[in-house]
């Protein structure tokens, strides 16, 4: 049976930030990434169908802790509110609210940038700029590596430079001709100059001569000024949101 577009883009978003290690049980992936992201480092349906989790909470919680993670259950809008209940009767919190965005790519003014290299890996200047951008800690630079480094579609890592040195970075990658665009930063000295418009109108062309007919991607619906940004460059269709709920401690 065919997926439908929110699905599709369930699908992109796991594959382009990958988690570090996996495990399929029925209805539901869980994801481990070594704490960078709530996103790789939780348990996710495959299926608006999902089977019911409170059975399996035992089990998750046991390989969550085996990893010394807490257990995380994201909870897209696509489910029903059966979830939702069952983790109420077991006192998870719920955190992290994020929309899920999607835009056409046809009919678009497309083109190359002089100031933006595109690459098919992140390289040690990618890598270094991105983790001064996000105040990355050393431990965190380090797992961020090995996430976009297992990354299996085929990628781009854009760059935007001023004056030589990088000051807005983001990377996507293509499956299903969706462009699924993660990481996406700009210099705080940097911002409202309309550099990050730039840069992921040439990452879009890019994906375009690959191929890709749609972006796609997934923030954090407190994200004022990263809404206003995907608002600005037609990415501004919202398909669903998702929430996590956070398993209480002890």
């Amino acid at each position: 049976m065919t997926r439908s577009l929110p699905w599709r883009i369930e699908d992109a978003c796991f594959n382009a930030w990958p988690a570090l290690r996996s495990v399929y049980h029925g209805d539901w992936l869980l994801r481990f990434g070594e704490g960078v992201s709530r996103r790789s480092n939780s348990v996710n349906p495959l299926r608006a169908e999902a089977a019911s989790i409170a059975a399996q909470i035992p089990l998750f919680t046991e390989l969550y802790r085996a990893q010394k993670l807490p257990l995380i259950v994201r909870v897209p809008a696509l489910l029903g509110p059966q979830v939702d209940r069952e983790l109420d009767h077991h006192d998870f919190t719920t955190e992290g609210e994020t929309c899920t965005l999607h835009g056409d790519l046809a009919g678009r003014a497309l083109a190359a940038d002089p100031a933006v290299t595109i690459e098919a890996t992140a390289d040690a200047e990618w890598l270094a700029a991105i983790s001064a951008l996000q105040k990355q800690t050393p431990t965190h630079a380090a797992t961020y590596a090995r996430v976009v480094a297992v990354v299996a579609l085929p990628a781009g890592f854009a760059a935007l430079r001023r004056d030589g040195e990088i000051v807005a970075t983001a990377y996507g990658a293509i499956q299903d001709r969706l462009l699924c665009c993660e990481s996406v930063v700009v210099s705080e000295a940097h911002r409202g100059e309309g550099l990050g418009a730039r840069m992921m109108t040439a990452l879009f062309a890019w994906a375009a001569s690959r191929g890709a007919e749609a972006a796609c991607l997934q923030v954090e619906a407190s994200n004022v000024a990263g809404r206003a940004l995907y608002r600005s460059i037609k990415l501004d269709t919202e398909l669903h949101r998702y929430h996590y709920r956070r398993a209480p401690a002890g």
